[in-house]
């Protein structure tokens, strides 16, 4: 399985941006997907997360009510959509795909990865 982050990009305060994941190779329809996100120095972060059906998403605090995480089984594509960036936002965006049809925050519990799309955000 490889999957394949893109969207990133250079945005202002308060823009928007939406990040697409897609899963080539075999498809990952019947598992959770989670975006995580990374800067230098700290430790990858969890973002967000949506079930293999869509039913069950979970959002990190720090973006929640401005995140949005979707998924199209048929395109084989999940999607985060990010409203009101914040500086703090400024990141490699990293979508992954669980071991299982579920997905939690635990990095661990993702076995693919993709190789991440850059965001940065200006103020």
């Amino acid at each position: 399985v490889q999957l394949q982050a893109s969207g990133g990009g250079l945005v202002q305060a308060g823009g928007s941006l939406r990040l697409s994941c897609v899963s080539s190779g075999r498809t990952f329809s019947n598992n959770g997907v989670g975006w995580f996100r990374q800067v230098p120095g700290k430790e990858r972060e969890f973002v967000s997360s949506i079930s293999w059906n869509g039913g069950s998403t979970s959002y990190a605090d720090s973006v929640k009510g401005r995140f949005t995480i979707s998924r199209d089984r048929v395109k084989n594509t999940v999607y985060l959509q990010m409203n009101s960036l914040q500086p703090e936002d400024t990141a490699v965006y990293y979508c992954a795909s669980a071991r299982s049809s579920t997905a939690s925050v635990a990095p661990s519990s993702y076995r693919y990865w993709g190789q991440g799309t850059e965001v940065t955000v200006s103020s």
